[in-house]
């Protein structure tokens, strides 16, 4: 009996494109060729596992890149006074940060062994020395002069860290949004040295006691402030899986950039974002 094919297969549609020799295709819009050309391992034989990681980490930047675009958004949104779409960027950074936190299942995957193979390619180079992460903690308000100097070898990328560095911080830029609003912030958070970090100050936990005490009365800013909540426990999530992807890969091996390795991740996890906002609950209900 003749088989009909048809029921297992789609058609395509009349109207479909399939000339792409004057038009742009998907690949032409996305610069596949650039993209998917740019995964070279360096062990010669390639070694099964190297492409896992060079994705994990290129992926990782490409993600990075996006969220600096929308933190730098927010940051703009809320200083000419846009709460809402302020609002919506955090939204959108939230959901960034869960796909980088959760790519750190797949490179866990890894084992000991096979990153040890891999290990000798990376030589010096390590995360610790991607710009745009640091861009996003710059942005979060974790300034650190210092770090600014370990980029002198790309003059471009230093002189971005070197602005963002003296610039207001996503947490700066809201403080200022609240003294706007009216709400009783203390001088000394406006006009400060904006490289360095900020420091817990006791009398804006007093702001954000009386905004939780009565959450309907202000409701954009008490919405702001739990997305913000949000945001640094995010980022804690993220900074948490890299410890522990590292923990069960190398131990306590030294990085490869130098660091101490898992002392030196764990101690980021002691480093807070937006203090008041945590200090605030211990206030709320007593």
């Amino acid at each position: 009996m003749a088989t009909d094919d048809r029921a297992s297969r789609r058609e395509l549609e009349e109207g479909i494109e399939r000339d792409f020799s004057q038009r742009m295709s998907y690949g032409d819009y996305l610069r596949l060729d650039v993209l998917l050309s740019a995964q070279q391992p360096l062990s010669d034989p390639p070694l099964h596992d190297e492409l896992l990681f060079i994705i994990q980490h290129q992926t990782s930047e490409l993600w990075l890149k996006l969220l600096v675009h929308e933190l730098r958004s927010a940051r703009s949104l809320l200083r000419s006074d846009d709460l809402a779409p302020a609002l919506k960027r955090l939204a959108r950074i939230k959901h960034i940060q869960h796909t980088l936190a959760d790519q750190w299942n797949v490179l866990a995957t890894l084992t000991p062994s096979e990153y040890a193979e891999i290990r000798p390619y990376l030589a010096t180079s390590s995360g610790f020395q991607s710009a745009q992460y640091r861009e996003v903690e710059f942005l979060l308000g974790n300034k650190d002069a210092d770090m600014v100097a370990v980029f002198e070898h790309d003059p471009v990328v230093q002189a971005e860290l070197a602005t963002l560095l003296h610039e207001p911080s996503l947490y700066d830029e809201f403080i200022a949004f609240l003294h706007r609003r009216g709400y009783p912030v203390p001088g000394e958070l406006l006009d400060r040295d904006w490289t360095r970090p900020h420091r817990l100050n006791d009398a804006l936990v007093e702001v954000f006691a009386h905004v939780y005490e009565k959450p309907a009365e202000h409701w954009g800013v008490y919405e702001a402030c739990e997305e913000l909540v949000d945001v640094e426990d995010n980022f804690q999530l993220w900074r948490f899986r890299h410890l522990q992807v590292v923990t069960r890969t190398i131990g306590h091996k030294p990085g490869t950039g130098g660091s101490s390795g898992v002392d030196f991740l764990r101690r980021a996890l002691d480093l807070t974002f937006f203090p008041e906002l945590y200090a605030v609950r211990a206030r709320i209900g007593s």
